[in-house]
């Protein structure tokens, strides 16, 4: 696993939607949001980057967003949340959704046995979609504290 461990301040300014997983549901409550996400990104016509971002934070919070070219109206329906990470492990994750979770678990686990400890938040962002599934490419980034 090619597990990078970067020292210089990684910051992202998004707009999206929060939530709690509930029965700490992750995936479903970040896809949910992501979906409502979309809606409101859609019919605003909000220009963007296409990039979903799935913020992971305490208390089984979720935060689903995207970069967007623009700050939007304050009516937009979308909360605006800056991420600043001063210390992470970054790994880039190519292949089907579905193995992102054990990609995860399986960096965790290096970055301990490095003598690494993780912390919140952690941070999906996702590529460009494609049909082809062994071709999707999503950044894992882990705080490191």
């Amino acid at each position: 696993m090619n597990i990078e461990i970067i020292k210089r301040p990684f910051s992202l300014d998004i707009y999206g939607l929060s939530g709690t997983a509930i029965n700490k549901d992750y995936f479903g409550t970040a896809f949910q949001l992501s979906g409502k996400m979309w809606q409101i990104v859609k019919s605003k016509k909000l220009k963007n980057k296409g990039l979903n971002v799935w913020v992971y934070e305490p208390d089984e919070k979720v935060f689903t967003g995207i970069e967007l070219d623009d700050t939007p109206e304050n009516d937009s329906g979308l909360e605006p949340k800056s991420i600043t990470l001063l210390k992470y492990a970054y790994y880039k994750h190519i292949g089907p959704y579905n193995l992102i979770k054990q990609a995860g678990q399986a960096m965790s686990d290096e970055i301990k046995q490095r003598g690494f400890k993780t912390g919140l938040p952690y941070i999906e962002i996702y590529g460009h979609w494609t049909n082809d599934e062994t071709k999707l490419e999503t950044k894992l980034l882990m705080s490191l504290i």
